[in-house]
């Protein structure tokens, strides 16, 4: 195993974990025939924004743009996983936007038929994340998907900001 690059071994772990949760949603399907899967799918996101937004609020500082922290977060998160991911400028100092120029959970939603729990997934963690996150830092965070990979959009664009 030492003679497998570090890299290599990280990226396939994230395909592992990608691979866990399609497994995990047929295990849903088959085990319990009459829940509403999708539900079942949004309801894991939501969980996983929540314990996402605890991570996160350890990181942000309430006395600088919260937004651009977050989006920050957001990104290098993304990265990690082995999406393509950038933060660009927002409109004013508390906002900014996420933009994912490449995302494998898109890809695994295409080649699995699942392309319609893509958006709805991401757009529930995000919103998840920053409801959670708002509160614990005491500022109203937004966000609003203005363009999306499975809805034939180059990118996944999503803007965030303090809702005052």
């Amino acid at each position: 195993m030492s003679d497998i690059p570090i890299e290599k071994r990280f990226s396939v772990l994230c395909e592992i974990s990608r691979a866990q949760h399609f497994a995990w949603r047929e295990a849903v399907c088959t085990s319990c025939p009459d829940a509403d899967v999708r539900d079942v799918v949004l309801q894991m996101w939501e969980v996983t924004g929540q314990q996402t937004a605890r991570a996160y609020a350890k990181r942000i500082d309430p006395a600088a743009p919260v937004a651009p922290q977050v989006a920050a977060g957001i990104v290098w998160s993304s990265a990690c996983m082995g999406e393509d991911a950038v933060v660009e400028p927002g409109d004013d100092a508390d906002s900014a936007y996420v933009r994912h120029r490449a995302c494998p959970w898109h890809g695994w939603h295409e080649r699995l038929g699942l392309i319609d729990e893509d958006r709805p997934g991401c757009d529930r963690w995000f919103q998840s994340t920053l409801d959670t996150l708002g509160k614990s830092v005491g500022v109203n965070l937004t966000f609003e998907t203005l363009e999306s990979l499975p809805e034939g959009g180059s990118s996944c664009l999503r803007k965030l900001w303090v809702q005052r």
